[in-house]
């Protein structure tokens, strides 16, 4: 039964992150029949305040890092990835990897994720963090499997989430995981969130096209992006671009990392998610404007990129409500 909880706090601590650990399992809501936790927020130095990222506001644990020994559950809420991978107290990292050795259950919220990696829970498992981190993860951390386009990751006894409001996610869930659904409808009532999302955070991200490293494509390349909706073969771009189809495709993978249909196909489908950001035009009207040729074909490959339809990405980001 997940009863005890404890936040370990750190100097930097992002307020957001926080607040959603306290907000699922901080506050008492036994009144309504919801689980009650035994909370604590946990710090190297109890009593010492530690900064956070909003100027002029602190937070000062109450409990030392002792308790996160006692824990079912430790709590590791974020700060800035270069204040987790470079600065960390020694003593938190010890902490956390103690608790986890005792049997606690360590749950990262965006950034956070960067303590279980300096406490050697990542090694040889999949993990996740905020999109803008992912790269620093798995950097830092080879060993383990960072899976950039989900909302957290269920390793057992690790659970690690994206950035900010993928936290509320993940703790849900584990309450979900532990406790039971109801409990997790419950507190998400309260909380006037959706109990489960749907996708995943690969909608959040921005994807610019791979860029050119020479000059000796882009030409071609801004040739495409302003005829997207005109078909194109890598035997008619190799002849725009004075190569043989060979050397054009060589050259292509060499300067902009990916293949001249995979790059295409990004561009369009970044063409298309402004379109339904921006106008009230159908499917039909967007996918033949990005060069799909077909709302079938859009919906294909923008959910395999996006990973949640047009229709859905239109009804979340949309200025305009959709008309077909």
């Amino acid at each position: 039964m997940l009863s005890k909880v404890a936040v370990v706090l750190f100097e930097k601590l992002a307020m957001f992150e926080f607040g959603v650990v306290c907000e699922v399992f901080g506050l008492d809501r036994t009144a309504d029949g919801l689980p009650g936790f035994d909370f604590k927020v946990c710090g190297s130095e109890p009593g010492k305040p530690l900064r956070s990222t909003t100027p002029g506001v602190t937070i000062t644990p109450e409990f030392g890092l002792e308790e996160l020994l006692e824990a079912d559950l430790v709590a590791v809420p974020a700060a800035p990835a270069t204040a987790l991978s470079e600065g960390l107290d020694p003593r938190i990292v010890d902490a956390v990897r103690g608790a986890s050795d005792a049997g606690a259950i360590v749950l990262t919220v965006c950034s956070g994720a960067f303590v279980a990696g300096a406490a050697g829970l990542l090694d040889g498992r999949k993990c996740t963090t905020h999109w803008r981190y992912v790269d620093q993860l798995a950097e830092r951390y080879p060993s383990a499997t960072v899976d950039p386009d989900v909302l957290f990751v269920d390793e057992g006894n690790l659970i690690t989430s994206a950035g900010t409001a993928a936290g509320i996610d993940a703790c849900l869930h584990l309450v979900r995981r532990e406790i039971g659904s109801a409990a997790a409808n419950g507190i998400a009532r309260r909380m006037v969130v959706p109990p489960q999302r749907d996708g995943g955070q690969r909608q959040f991200i921005e994807r610019p096209v791979p860029a050119c490293t020479s000059d000796s494509l882009t030409t071609t390349l801004q040739w495409m992006s302003e005829n997207l909706d005109l078909p194109h073969t890598v035997d008619d771009l190799a002849a725009r671009s004075m190569m043989s189809t060979r050397t054009f495709a060589r050259r292509f993978a060499a300067e902009t990392g990916t293949t001249p249909v995979k790059w295409l196909t990004n561009q369009r489908v970044l063409y298309a998610k402004h379109l339904l950001e921006e106008t009230e035009q159908g499917l039909e009207q967007i996918a033949a404007r990005a060069g799909f040729g077909s709302g079938a074909l859009l919906r294909h490959h923008f959910q395999r990129l996006v990973g949640i339809s047009p229709t859905e990405y239109r009804r979340r980001f949309g200025a305009t409500s959709p008309t077909g």
